[in-house]
């Protein structure tokens, strides 16, 4: 990732958190505090210790860890399950905690100050030649004091001795709510250098994560929320939108669909680096397209990536072996790889990050996603719309062919929520409708959009058997088949209609 020019004179400190150093343009300012502000089970004691944890690996830069609330054995503990050895560490001299968690008995009455606290973390920092120090959280210290006074003066005297000392600090805060003052006392934003907000929002049943630079005092920073999620083996992982620029490149070349009557309908075909959506109800053939597509690409001697989140490894070979695909074959020959969960298994950002490792690992020429709708059901409107945002400008950047299928709502005509979602950010899309016709339902497929070429603009009947799809000639003397009130066209109004595409 590109950052964007900084401020002159400010260094950075590249946190080494996926995607956090672009949104902070190349770090934190280093030898400054940042206090990150959330609430409860927004991932701030995580985020604290994937920065230690990232300065150790990435840069071997020793931190302390200051806990207030948890043990540090439950640390231990938690970050184990990310593949941080915080023992070996430990030994190392590499990280080392202050306990300064409360007891009973050590309840303080009277004023009270951190004179002793500063002290252990002075002693703390020079034991291991600390650069990173993490203060989780402040709510507990402040908990000892009833003045206001009290808590920005003995919070001025954390910042300053830290950075006296030369330390870039991070310290973590509660919220009560995910909007609304940035901190529960509205005191530690005013004296922290850095502002970072963590939220956990719950919409329509459905949580997205999110991550806000407030401020980054002296320096220049991405505005507004970025998605983020947390992985098992690594942590933290940002998904700046902000980052994606129109800077892809683009190609003339075209490469076949796998049924010839498609390539002729789009005017050759697609381009190289087209994204192509597939948008019909269910049953209309969308993933007999997407496998033709499969298809085109092994004939071509191109490798393929099929994510299914409707149907089986088991189901989608089946399936193709009934239209005369051996979907098996391709995998054993390595030009074909699927891969195949339920969206419910994992949040939008998971199964992007995921998607994204599977392309990088497997470098395909050609991607299938069957079917969106289904990855749609589990998000918000915001969180989809950035996924396929993502997605899409990740494949167009390496010049990969991408086909996705999304179904409609209605049976009869309508467009798909969908479409009124991406249609802007595809290159082409193609509709398949059923067509009630003289008591029977029949098919029809037609080009809706094929950005940068001329397409056939005919609505054409088709057929699906062992064979595949068959696309036969153009459906006439009928209108209103989009929007699934069909309209039979007398004598006159048909002919009437010919005279004008003639003359047109």
């Amino acid at each position: 990732m590109k950052t964007n020019t900084q401020i002159k004179g400010m260094e950075k400190l590249p946190t080494g958190i996926a995607g956090l150093d672009w949104v902070c343009d190349g770090g934190f300012p280093k030898n400054r505090t940042t206090l990150v502000c959330g609430t409860a089970g927004s991932g701030k004691t995580l985020f604290a210790a994937q920065f230690l944890a990232e300065g150790i690996q990435q840069t071997n830069e020793s931190g302390l860890f200051v806990t207030f609330e948890e043990s540090p054995d439950d640390i231990r503990n938690n970050v184990g399950s990310l593949g941080w050895n915080v023992p070996l560490w430990e030994k190392q001299k590499k990280w080392v905690f202050v306990n300064a968690s409360p007891r009973m008995e050590e309840q303080v009455v009277g004023e009270y100050d951190l004179t002793a606290f500063l002290v252990r973390i002075e002693k703390a920092i020079k034991e291991v030649n600390a650069k990173r120090v993490v203060i989780d959280s402040l709510g507990a210290i402040f908990s000892q004091f009833t003045i206001e006074t009290i808590v920005r003066r003995e919070l001025f005297r954390i910042v300053n001795a830290l950075k006296e000392m030369g330390i870039t600090s991070m310290m973590t805060a509660e919220r009560d709510t995910e909007y609304g003052r940035v901190s529960r006392h509205s005191v530690e934003e005013f004296v922290a250098d850095n502002v970072i907000i963590l939220r956990n929002v719950l919409d329509q049943e459905r949580r997205r994560r999110t991550l806000e630079v407030l401020k980054l005092r002296g320096s220049s920073h991405q505005k507004g929320e970025c998605p983020f999620t947390i992985l098992p083996k690594t942590g933290l992982e940002l998904m700046p939108i902000s980052f994606i620029a129109l800077e892809q490149k683009s190609t003339s070349k075209r490469i076949r669909s796998g049924k010839k009557e498609v390539d002729d309908m789009c005017g050759g075909g697609f381009f190289r680096d087209s994204i192509i959506l597939v948008s019909g109800p269910t049953g209309t053939g969308k993933t007999l397209l997407a496998s033709e597509f499969i298809m085109g690409g092994a004939k071509s001697g191109e490798r393929s990536l099929y994510f299914a989140f409707e149907e089986s490894h088991e189901q989608l070979s089946r399936n193709a072996t009934s239209w005369g695909m051996d979907f098996d074959e391709l995998e054993k020959t390595g030009k074909l790889k699927m891969v195949c969960c339920y969206p419910e298994t994992a949040n939008l950002e998971e199964h992007l990050i995921n998607m994204k490792r599977v392309i990088e690992e497997f470098k395909p020429q050609r991607i299938a996603v069957d079917s969106l709708s289904a990855l749609e059901r589990t998000a918000i409107r915001r969180g989809f719309r950035d996924f396929v945002l993502c997605l899409t400008a990740f494949i167009k950047k390496q010049q990969i062919a991408g086909l996705f299928t999304s179904t409609s709502p209605s049976l009869l005509g309508g467009l798909s929520v969908t479409e009124a979602h991406i249609s802007t950010i595809t290159d082409s899309i193609i509709l398949l409708r059923y067509l009630e016709m003289a008591g029977e339902m029949r098919r029809g497929i037609t080009v809706l959009k094929m950005r940068g070429s001329k397409h056939d603009k005919e609505i054409r009947e088709y057929t699906i058997d062992e064979k595949g799809l068959h696309i036969g000639a153009p459906v006439n003397k009928v209108t209103g088949i989009l929007t699934g009130h069909l309209k039979y066209l007398s004598k006159e109004d048909a002919l009437e209609m010919s005279m004008s595409e003639s003359e047109a």
